[in-house]
């Protein structure tokens, strides 16, 4: 092949690339940026003109303020950290003993336990959402913060996977020479594993986070009651059977949005970090 062709097909491939990168970027954005521009235009400005037209008056702050009030996004923000802060804790204890167990011992179902995590990724969780409400009925921790909790604390197969590349590249020499030591599995797991598993606690932690305070289905379902409303369920408020207030449903859904933003920026870098490091062995 001449350069001139080689030179041609390395020009269509990069256009290529960059066109189906900017593609994706205006499919994301564009709700996003339509949401701004309706969280400043009023209810009359928002039926009478394009939903891509820049609203009359950027100064306009009053659906903020009034979807600040009448969501109770104060409120919801103290249940969305409630929740957050208890899904974690569990959450990262069940994981890193999990993958502990996993990695460093051999057991006849072994195969088995791997599989069945495996399966669950594969069945569609509908198909389980009944059995799972009876089971929170009965535990009785529907209508309570106990409900969700208990269900984000399930370890998934990502979280078990991220943290089991981690610890291949931790060697069991640390733990044959703590055990000469006298110490048990426990003492080494709390003071040689979990300390050197703390980069990817870190980044499933956060990914954990971004993924509860955007889940409406589970929150809404499983806690109903006003007074336990999140930040995804304050949402609701704004919408009726009868009457919907379009424009501060969009201010509220920026108030939402805004907190997920700041923590994914902020923790952007640790996040792929994390994935990186736990994808290449050592």
């Amino acid at each position: 092949m001449s350069q001139a062709s080689l030179k041609r097909n390395s020009v269509l491939s990069g256009t290529a690339y960059y066109g189906n990168f900017i593609l994706m970027t205006v499919i994301v954005f564009i709700p996003i940026l339509l949401v701004v521009f309706g969280s400043f235009k009023t209810n009359q400005e928002l039926g009478a003109t394009s939903p891509f037209s820049l609203p009359s008056n950027w100064l306009n702050f009053d659906n903020y303020v009034n979807a600040y009030h009448d969501g109770g996004m104060l409120r919801g923000l103290k249940n969305t950290v409630l929740l957050v802060a208890g899904s974690l804790l569990g959450n990262v204890l069940l994981g890193t003993m999990t993958a502990y167990i996993l990695n460093r011992f051999d057991f006849k179902l072994k195969k088995v336990v791997i599989a069945l995590f495996l399966l669950a990724m594969i069945i569609p969780s509908y198909t389980t959402e009944i059995a799972r409400f009876q089971l929170i009925h009965g535990l009785h921790l529907y209508n309570s913060l106990g409900a969700p909790t208990m269900i984000y604390i399930g370890t998934d197969i990502m979280q078990i996977y991220v943290y089991m590349q981690f610890l291949e590249k931790i060697s069991q020499q640390l733990d044959e020479s703590a055990m000469l030591d006298g110490a048990s599995y426990f003492r080494i797991f709390r003071s040689i594993i979990f300390p050197l598993l703390l980069p990817a606690t870190a980044t499933l932690g956060i990914l954990k986070s971004v993924t509860i305070m955007n889940d409406i289905y589970v929150q809404n379902l499983y806690m109903p009651s006003k007074e336990l409303a999140t930040l995804p369920t304050s949402l609701m408020s704004f919408v009726s059977e009868r009457s919907s207030d379009l424009s501060e449903l969009c201010a509220g859904i920026m108030l939402v949005l805004l907190p997920s933003i700041i923590f994914y920026i902020v923790f952007q870098r640790y996040i792929f970090k994390g994935l990186m490091d736990g994808a290449v062995k050592g």
